[in-house]
């Protein structure tokens, strides 16, 4: 009876590391026999192994699109669902269907934010912040090569998605206020605002599992080593639909 089902999560990397070898290995041990390497000799973004058992399908995913209207941080992951009991993975990993809503972002005392379209500043009475992400390597390349343009657009452009948390380091945004764009500055994001860009609820890395709060750089660690919520939602609710349908079936 056991496993029902499993899934593998890695970084896009794992597609190309040891001369794209490795994830070879990977579907070749979860399908239990030898699986040959694609005419191409790279690995396509989606893709399945059938025939045998476990049935093995494998997907690329992107974060930043797996949010509807709210904005996540970009964040590709591989994943591998295996099912050990039929031919349901590619229902898991490929078939649309509704996602669960994310979290709302909280005001002060914990309370909903106000929804709505943005306004014009003079309406609202205070100043609109203008948020768009800091491309890092973009600004050093630029400043390397004496691009001034290049150098400016390093500082956020509207269509720019969020880059990837990482575990290692914080991630930092430009910043500045509606109308006033050479009064902005750099700033780093805060625990709450990473939360929010991987959709998972504000303060979910707050506290641990005996209840003491947990120190921000170790906040930023395990969000940087965190699944997005949306993706892992899809699956999950995957993996719920056919075992339920399998139970309702048996009775």
């Amino acid at each position: 009876l056991y496993p029902a089902i499993a899934v593998w999560e890695n970084v896009m990397g794992a597609f190309s590391t040891n001369d794209r070898m490795d994830f070879r290995a990977v579907l070749s041990a979860f399908s239990d026999t030898e699986v040959p390497m694609p005419p191409s000799g790279r690995w396509g973004n989606a893709g399945m192994v059938r025939g045998g058992t476990p049935d093995v399908c494998w997907r690329l995913m992107d974060a930043q699109y797996w949010a509807g209207s709210r904005r996540l941080a970009r964040r590709q992951r591989i994943f591998v669902v295996a099912d050990f009991g039929g031919r349901r993975a590619a229902d898991i990993l490929f078939k649309p269907r509704p996602m669960l809503p994310l979290p709302p972002p909280c005001g002060e005392g914990g309370w909903a934010a106000a929804e709505g379209d943005r306004t014009a500043s003079f309406e609202t009475g205070r100043q609109i912040p203008v948020i768009h992400p800091f491309q890092c390597f973009r600004m050093r390349g630029a400043a390397k090569r004496q691009e001034e343009t290049a150098f400016r657009n390093s500082f956020g452009l509207p269509t720019d998605p969020f880059p990837t948390l990482l575990a290692s380091d914080v991630t930092p945004f430009a910043f500045w206020y509606e109308g006033d764009p050479e009064g902005g500055c750099i700033r780093f994001l805060t625990e709450t605002e990473s939360e929010r860009l991987m959709g998972l609820p504000e303060g979910w890395t707050k506290y641990g599992a005996d209840g003491v709060e947990i120190r921000p750089l170790q906040r930023y660690k395990a969000l940087g080593n965190a699944i997005a919520l949306p993706c892992a939602d899809y699956i999950m609710a995957g993996i719920y639909e056919v075992l339920a349908d399998r139970a309702g079936k048996e009775e």
